[in-house]
Formats: C-alpha cells, structure tokens, sequence
C-alpha cells in the first residue's frame, strides 16, 4: 500500500522545516552555529529550577502529575495576567482571557485553527518565522507577503494587498525584535495597522516572544495595548526568557475566541504540562524573573554589539545587515541575484552554518540574497572567527 494516498489534504504537501533540515548538515566537530534560534544555554537557571522542581515534587508531587484544567495552573495564569496588566498590554477589567498554551508556537496553532475556514488569506511579513507560515500552510490558509522596512511592515504594500484581496482574516506580526530580522515596528505604524484592521475587518496576531529582551533603545507599546476591539490576539513565552524545553507559553484575546481556543486544546493536548507549569510559577515567585531577563539583555546585547562590530570589519562592504535593539537575531542582505542556499552548503564546508533567507519568504524555493544570523548562543570568540570565515567567503563570491 503506498500510504501517501491516505495523506489528509491538510499535510499531504506540507515539508519539514528548512531550518530542521539546515541542522542535519551541523553534525560535523567544531562547527559553528549561527543558524540557530535558542537562547544562550549558559544563561539556563539549571540549580534554581532543580530546586523549584524537586520542592514541587516533595510538596504538591500529586497535583503536579495529576490531570489539570485546559486552561491553565491558576496561579500561573494569574500571574501572567498580573504581568500583562502591570506592563499595560491588557487592561484589568477588560474583555480578555489569558491562557497557559505548550509554547508560543501552540497559541498561533490554536488561534489559527478558531478562525481560519479554507480560501482564508493571512498576511506575514516577508521575511516571517517559519514556524507561523507553517502552521498557516497546515490549515490550506492561502499566505500573502508584505515586506519589512526599517521601521516594520510596508503600510503602503500592505493597504493595497488589502484592497486587492477581500478573503484576509488575518495579519501575523512579531513587532518586535522581529524573526528574522531583529527589526521592530513603529508606534506609527502599529497605530495604522489596527486602523486599516478596523477598515477592513482582519484580525491581528501579534507574536512577541522577544519583547522583554530589549537591551538598546526605549520600549515601543504592544499592538494589544493600542487595540479596542479586541481584535489582537497576543502571543507570550517563556521558551527565551526562562526556558525553551519547559513548553510553556501564554496567549490573550477576547474571551468568546478564547472559548473556541480552549474547546480546540481539550482536543489538542489536553492541557499544558502541570509539572512544568508549577515549575515555572514556583521559579517566578521564589526568584526575581526581572534579574534573570537583566542577565539575558546584558549579555545578547553585548554580542548582538560585537557580532556587528566583527560584520562592520570582515565583510565585503556590499553586504549590509539589521542593528537590533533587541532579541536574537538579525539579518545580512547580499547584492540582488546571490543564492544564499548554495552559499550555506559552502560555509558548512568551512565550518559555519547561517540560515538562508529563503528559508523565511512566502515562496521558500526562489533564489533568496539574504540570510539569518543568531548571536545568543555563539561566545564572542566563535563569534570573531566565525564571522571572519564566512566573511572571507563572502568576499570570493561578491568581491571586496
């Protein structure tokens, strides 16, 4: 029996993850990365969180290995709301629910599978995390770009896209500190956005995995914060400010959504991981979380600065690339016509792995002059040689 016939339409044409299979090519020794997109393990609070773990096991062990309510470990969730309301991205008394999701990558999953319908359109930016053109894909969802300026998404690109396509249901944006680009959006531009949401009927996915780890520049407010009618759904995490393998993450909206949201994770998974929940919410009030993202902001910024600094020095002066003020990543542009996929192959053989730029475009098979970078998990000595390596190799396929 050839078994791909019984593919449900759903996945039949889905593929792995381009980055997945970038990482298949890094088993080679003394390889250095930066096409990952994992926070600096070093940074990992291991002896505290060894320490909430086995008191939540001592103390609470049968409710932490015991089934738990789909929406969440209360306690967890009111802080999470507490948080939200103390930074102003959700207000007291509003319209909102928050729940405790697997990952931030859940929360789109949940929130796509509540409103998108075959022949919806959802708008990315272009470049975009793979994750969420992914999970777009997987619900048959036809998939626009806008691309991404300095300062966020091309408004001008975007409203008449809008006025071309009357099947957009959604806009999914990571405003801040943008993967993969390390790019933030304007506060203008946050504001027209919900305004052109308004004038033609979207809705906004606003993923901000990233938005604590600011350590240049002063903070922008979230879209959710500017929104009224709640048509922001809000996507958090705990995977880059604490830790990745937990799977914990947390997702706000408005609450008649939310009731679809939930109703789709009891199909789902149940519920999020208890013991990992209680573990986080016994990290959160025995420790201060605002020391340890100080620690984070410190040093990526601190690398962020050098890798920019050893860019500046070793690459050819026609590759520019982004300045984050934040998060983990930016992003490199090649002259127009460099495939950055076939010149990936030949870093690797040299001991250096980025991700291509095709890897993040709506349209993951053309040629693509652009690429990813992370510097978070990389020392500033695998930083200096790695980028002097790949500069050098730059340099023959572009010329000084």
């Amino acid at each position: 029996m050839d078994i791909k016939t019984k593919f449900s339409d759903k996945v039949k044409d889905l593929e792995a993850s381009a980055i997945r299979e970038i990482f298949k090519l890094l088993d080679k020794p003394g390889i250095i990365s930066f096409a990952g997109g994992a926070p600096d393990p070093e940074l990992f609070p291991c002896d505290e969180l060894s320490e909430v773990a086995a008191d939540v096991l001592k103390n609470n062990g049968k409710i932490a290995l015991q089934y738990g309510v789909t929406e969440g470990y209360a306690p967890l969730r009111d802080w999470v709301k507490n948080r939200l309301v103390s930074q102003g991205i959700i207000k007291e008394n509003d319209n909102n629910e928050t729940i405790i999701v697997s990952g931030g990558q859940q929360g789109i999953d949940l929130a796509s599978k509540s409103l998108l319908n075959p022949g919806d359109a959802v708008v990315c930016e272009q470049p975009s995390f793979i994750g969420g053109l992914n999970c777009f894909r997987s619900y048959n969802a036809e998939i626009y770009g806008v691309k991404v300026q300095s300062d966020g998404i091309d408004m001008e690109e975007l409203e008449a896209l809008l006025k071309q396509h009357s099947n957009i249901k959604i806009l999914y944006t990571i405003a801040t500190f943008q993967n993969p680009s390390g790019i933030t959006m304007s506060l203008e531009k946050r504001k027209k956005l919900l305004e052109l949401a308004e004038q033609y009927d979207f809705m906004i996915f606003e993923d901000n995995p990233y938005g604590e780890l600011r350590f240049a520049g002063d903070d922008v407010p979230t879209i959710k914060s500017l929104d009224t009618q709640g048509r922001v759904v809000y996507l958090g995490s705990f995977s880059k400010i604490l830790s990745p393998g937990i799977r914990v993450g947390f997702t706000s909206c408005d609450k008649e959504l939310m009731e679809r949201m939930i109703i789709c994770k009891q199909v789902q998974d149940v519920h999020t991981n208890v013991l990992a929940q209680m573990v986080v919410y016994g990290f959160l009030t025995k420790y201060s979380i605002d020391e340890h993202i100080s620690k984070l902001k410190e040093t990526y910024g601190e690398k962020c600065r050098f890798m920019c600094e050893c860019m500046d020095k070793y690459f050819p002066s026609s590759v520019s690339h982004t300045v984050p003020e934040g998060g983990i990543f930016l992003f490199c542009e090649m002259p127009d016509g460099y495939d950055t996929k076939a010149i990936m192959a030949k870093a690797v053989d040299r001991g250096v792995a980025f991700v291509p730029g095709s890897t993040t475009m709506i349209d993951d098979k053309a040629v693509c002059s652009s690429f990813r970078m992370n510097y978070s998990t990389a020392s500033k000595e695998q930083i200096e040689s790695g980028i002097k390596t790949l500069g050098d190799l730059l340099k023959e396929e572009v010329g000084e």
